[in-house]
This record gives C-alpha cells, sequence and structure tokens, in this order.
C-alpha cells in the first residue's frame, strides 16, 4: 500500500497564484500613492516648522535653514530641500519654499515645490514654475 501523500495540485497552485496577482494589482498601486502622501505631508509640516523658525525672529531675507529645517523629512534621506525665499510685497515678509529633490521619488510629482508665505497661503508650482490646478488637494493628507 502506498501511503497517502497531500499536496497542492497545479490547478489549485495557479489559483492562488492569480488571486495574488490580482491582489497585488490594487495592492501596489494604493501603496504608492500613501507614500506620496506622506512624503507631501512631511513637507508641508517642515515648511509650518521652518515659517515658526523665521516668525521666531531668525532673519527671513532668503538666508539658509539650519540643519533640520532645511529638509523634509527632518532626519534620515532628504525627499524635499526646504529654502526661505527674499521677502517682497506679496508674501507678506517672508516665504519658505520645500521643493522635490531632483533624484528623489517625489521629482515627478504634480503636487511640484509646496510654498508657504507670512501671510499663510499656501501655494504649489509645478517643475516648470507654472501652478498646480488644484493646490488645496496638495495640502489636504486625507
Amino acid at each position: 500500500m502506498k501511503p497517502h501523500t497531500s499536496a497542492f495540485t497545479l490547478l489549485e497552485l495557479v489559483i492562488a497564484l492569480a488571486i495574488a496577482a490580482i491582489l497585488a494589482m490594487y495592492a501596489v498601486p494604493s501603496y504608492r500613492s500613501q507614500v506620496a502622501r506622506s512624503h507631501r505631508v512631511d513637507a508641508a509640516s517642515a515648511l509650518y516648522r521652518a515659517a515658526q523658525f523665521i516668525e521666531a525672529g531668525a532673519p527671513g531675507d532668503a538666508s539658509p535653514l539650519p540643519a533640520g529645517l532645511d529638509q523634509a523629512p527632518p532626519f534620515g534621506t532628504a525627499v524635499y530641500k526646504l529654502r526661505a525665499l527674499p521677502a517682497d510685497d506679496a508674501n507678506g515678509g517672508y516665504a519658505v519654499e520645500a521643493r522635490p529633490l531632483e533624484s528623489g521619488p517625489m521629482r515627478d510629482d504634480g503636487c511640484g515645490s509646496f510654498v508657504l508665505d507670512a501671510t499663510g497661503s499656501r501655494s504649489n508650482r509645478a517643475g516648470d514654475g507654472s501652478a498646480v490646478d488644484d493646490p488645496q488637494a496638495c495640502w489636504n493628507a486625507r
């Protein structure tokens, strides 16, 4: 008598692989959009920290921001670089910009660069310098 062995049949294996492929097809884009959203939240919060630093009395005339305030996220590998922009009549005294790094994961993001000025105005600029269609969607963390 042969002992009874239990194993997957080829059909069961193909069905399991098909289910895994379908799940991956939906999971990977969702994961990537979640990662992009978290990078945008990091950029926005870094802009608020830098603005608070400038409001506390730091020079805002396009001087370099100190380490930890000059990138987003503040620790580890930078995804966005921050810089203070020069004062003019339109920005209320200063503006801070978070620009995605050319070699970073957000280089092709539709939100482009984030800009926060002294009046509280939030805006975005695409890579070519043009305005983004819906900047509120870029700033929302939902």
